[in-house]
């Protein structure tokens, strides 16, 4: 593994010596907001200790970074392949037009989490959020699935306000005892069937394995799936086949 002293150093320059290592492992130490970090990285595994900047991992191409600390503004922004693993919390819009690939966040999420999120043929983009979510998680959201734990939260709803608004496919799955009350018309709102429960089962048992906890205690507990209403989406925007 290569190490990279951040500290002060400029991001540009941080970026140029991380492009220019051969080795496929990758550790960057006392990361200080720099940003980009990771961008458009495809076959490495890139460990950050301290606080990535904005853009970390933009448009990663199937390499993994595992940040220990928080991460800022713009984790994942429009990445296609790979595994972005957040040990603290992240800042808004995280995953914004992501592709594929999956982001899990130990901690909480700001503000538009999941803006934009889309899946296309094999891509299928998932964020996995330990704690809870800012406002507008899953805006315009048109595929993918963004998994909200709720962890802390005591079974109270893990998102703040305007959740979904203008979703138009994927889903949200949220941990909380009661089915959320307010949502945007754009959204409809089920307790997660068993078929639910299967398909986010890997992804919790994926979270604990990086994070601790107990998979099966979480997954025994009442998850609700917020999906696209149909009859309310914004149809003269969108060319779909039926």
């Amino acid at each position: 593994m290569t190490t990279v002293q951040a500290g002060l150093t400029y991001y540009k320059q941080v970026n140029e010596q991380v492009r220019s290592i051969n080795d496929n492992e990758i550790a960057i130490e006392n990361a200080i907001g720099q940003r980009y970090l990771g961008c458009g990285s495809s076959g490495k595994t890139i460990i950050i200790h301290g606080t990535p900047g904005n853009g970390l991992g933009q448009y990663l191409n199937g390499s993994t970074i595992e940040v220990f600390g928080n991460a800022q503004e713009a984790v994942g922004d429009t990445m296609n392949e790979g595994d972005i693993i957040i040990h603290g919390n992240v800042g808004d819009a995280c995953g914004y037009g992501m592709r594929g690939g999956r982001i899990f966040i130990e901690g909480d999420c700001g503000y538009r989490g999941g803006i934009h999120m889309k899946a296309y043929q094999q891509h299928y983009p998932v964020v996995v959020i330990g704690g809870k979510a800012g406002s507008f998680l899953g805006e315009y959201q048109a595929g993918g699935l963004i998994l909200v734990l709720g962890i802390g939260q005591d079974g109270a709803y893990p998102a703040s306000n305007f959740c979904g608004t203008g979703m138009h496919g994927g889903k949200i799955v949220l941990r909380c005892d009661k089915a959320p009350e307010g949502l945007p018309r754009q959204v409809l709102v089920s307790e997660a069937t068993a078929d639910d429960m299967d398909r986010i089962a890997p992804y919790v048992e994926a979270f604990c394995r990086y994070f601790g906890g107990d998979a099966k205690a979480l997954l025994a507990q009442k998850y609700h799936v917020l999906s696209p209403n149909p009859e309310a989406g914004y149809h003269q925007l969108y060319t779909y086949e039926s």
